[in-house]
């Protein structure tokens, strides 16, 4: 469905492009934080960059726009005063550039926020107005987090970014539309993912502890180190509100015992069948041979699950390689938080080319220079 609520009466008209002295804004809100990054249009990397500790909250609305606007605004109103400070000392001009920008307006900001495809309606109908009205900003965008991970992972390329932590998502794009597959939370799916390779391996501590099949002395001799008795873990795991995230905290001791220890091992290579099936789900069709490289897609892996490095890395590899063949196996050195700031300095240019999506990557329409892509879902659900 198009979303076409509030915010697109409050848009600010594009016009034409932004000259290479304005700045960007990229901004990247999740579990620890909010996250701002100023860059100029025309140049590389961030001028700067800075942290509001508190997590932007979320209630029966959704994503509480005001609590972002609070924390947001104040920290970019710093990062100019900061990058106008380190300017002082250059050639500075008041002239209007090309495209009808002065040297150091906001041309763009694109925040990527945790929850926006589900919970974003709020932003979608309240950030752009406020944006304007702040920082007579010309251009928004609104992105899921999973979208400015791809940005920052793959750029504007077509490919299939995993994004690996506590949960597991794979998002994939041919610059048309968008698929994604997992995702939908330790209970339903996150295959693969931390919680997934943590549960796996105290059900195998435990499985131990009971003298059943399929258990391991090693996890068992971890489980107990790291959480205590092993007939106290019941009580210290079920009250628990972040039981994605305690679960997901074992999964270290699973990679650390994979050398030794066959179930460990075989828990990571299960892991890293599932994370293999997510990327070939959404990875898009391999180009023709370009002579730059070749036609084979990319696949960015990004997060920290990967920090796990060889024990999970190495049969992920190989699993790629038999449902992927060709395909271009990567470590994303960029995070979130690049990716605003990218998809920001392409909007401010005209040159966004990932797809439009009204959740997953929202463009005001009077903003709009492109087509609008659309979104898949590998089950035949929404995003969420």
């Amino acid at each position: 469905m198009t979303y076409a609520g509030p915010a697109a009466t409050h848009a600010v008209s594009a016009g034409g492009p932004a000259g290479p002295g304005a700045y960007a804004l990229g901004v990247d809100s999740g579990g620890s934080g909010l996250r701002v990054a100023l860059g100029r249009v025309g140049a590389p990397g961030p001028l700067a960059t800075t942290v509001c500790a508190e997590p932007v909250r979320t209630g029966p609305g959704g994503i509480d726009a005001g609590h972002l606007l609070d924390q947001l605004l104040p920290a970019a109103r710093e990062l100019l005063e900061r990058a106008s400070a380190a300017a002082s000392a250059e050639a500075r001009s008041d002239a209007p550039r090309a495209g009808g920008t002065s040297a150091y307006e906001v041309a763009a900001v694109a925040i990527g926020a945790a929850g926006m495809a589900t919970l974003g309606e709020r932003l979608r109908a309240e950030l752009p107005g406020a944006l304007a009205d702040a920082l007579g900003v010309r251009r928004v965008a609104l992105a899921a987090d999973a979208v400015t991970a791809y940005a920052g992972a793959v750029g504007q390329r077509p490919g299939a970014v995993v994004a690996g932590g506590t949960g597991m998502i794979a998002l994939g794009t041919d610059l048309k539309e968008w698929h994604r597959a997992d995702g939908w939370g330790h209970l339903l799916g996150d295959s693969g993912g931390g919680a997934w390779i943590g549960r796996a391996g105290l059900d195998a501590a435990m499985r131990a502890h009971d003298g059943r099949r399929g258990g391991s002395a090693a996890l068992l001799d971890r489980l107990r180190a790291v959480f205590g008795l092993a007939e106290t873990l019941p009580g210290l795991l079920y009250p628990r509100s972040d039981r994605p995230a305690v679960l997901a905290s074992f999964a270290p001791e699973v990679a650390a015992c994979a050398g030794a220890d066959p179930v460990a091992a075989g828990i990571l290579r299960q892991a890293a069948g599932h994370v293999a099936e997510a990327a070939a789900a959404v990875c898009p069709a391999p180009a023709e041979p370009d002579g730059e490289g070749g036609g084979g897609s990319e696949v960015a892996l990004t997060g920290g699950l990967f920090r796990m490095g060889e024990p999970l890395i190495a049969p992920l590899r190989e699993e790629l390689a038999r449902l992927l063949p060709g395909a271009r196996v990567t470590i994303a050195t960029d995070d979130p938080l690049t990716g605003a700031l990218r998809i920001a300095r392409a909007l401010a240019i005209g040159d966004l080319r990932l797809p439009r999506h009204p959740t997953m990557l929202f463009v005001p329409r009077e903003q709009e220079t492109g087509q609008r892509g659309k979104t898949t879902v590998h089950g035949g659900q929404a995003p969420g």
